[in-house]
Formats: C-alpha cells, sequence, structure tokens
C-alpha cells in the first residue's frame, strides 16, 4: 500500500508516517516511480506506535517496543525495560507538571494581587 492508503489506514497523516520511517520504526520499499510501498502488516505496526505515543511516551521510548510492535501492545504483558522506561517517562511528566503548576500559581498569585482594583479581568 502506498503511504496515503497507510495514512487514511492508520489514522496519522504521510508525514507522521515518513518521520517513523526515519526514526526506523517502520519501513517500506520504494516502487518504480520513487513512491513509497508498505506492507500490509505496517498498519498493526503502526496502531501501536500511535498508542505508545498516546499514552505519553516519546519515538524514541517507542523504540524499546520494537520486538513486540506487530502483535497487540496493549494486552501483552509488558517486560521488565517497557516497565523501566513507561515509568521514566512518567516521572518526567510528573517533573514536568510540577513546573508548570509552581509557574501557574505563580501567576495567579500575580493576578490575584494586581485585580484588587487596578486590573479587570477581560470578559
Amino acid at each position: 500500500m502506498r503511504i496515503g492508503e497507510l495514512a487514511r489506514a492508520t489514522g496519522t497523516t504521510a508525514r507522521a508516517l515518513r518521520h517513523y520511517e526515519q526514526a526506523g520504526l517502520i519501513s517500506s520499499e520504494r516502487a518504480s516511480n520513487g513512491y513509497r510501498v508498505y506492507d500490509e502488516g505496517v498498519v498493526v505496526r503502526v496502531r501501536n506506535i500511535r498508542h505508545l505515543l498516546s499514552v505519553g511516551l516519546t519515538l524514541d521510548d517507542v523504540r524499546v517496543f520494537l520486538p513486540c510492535l506487530d502483535g497487540d501492545v496493549a494486552a501483552a504483558p509488558p517486560s521488565d525495560k517497557g516497565l523501566r522506561v513507561a515509568r521514566e517517562r512518567l516521572a518526567v511528566l510528573d517533573e514536568r507538571i510540577a513546573a508548570q503548576t509552581e509557574v501557574r500559581d505563580r501567576l495567579a498569585a500575580a493576578l490575584g494581587e494586581r485585580t484588587a482594583g487596578r486590573i479587570r479581568p477581560v470578559a
């Protein structure tokens, strides 16, 4: 199947597919006209990549799951390495959330000080 067909079948974009290919997560052959041609089995792999990305992993994190991307990633028992990567990503996300919450609280406090008569909120 060509890249547009794969994009439609997986609910993604051709650009994302080229990015996954550049990252070494999927591969294609080249037709005589230069078009990328993908095996039908890549549909499952791309859906698994998208699933892993949707839960907060990065493309670098997804590489750890390469051996199982062609199966049912969501139902398969996690490997020790997969669990480690997921826990590390969760820690990074927790740190970012804490930092953003701190910034948000400072901004809210600054706005609270100024709305006491000097600056009115915009409706």
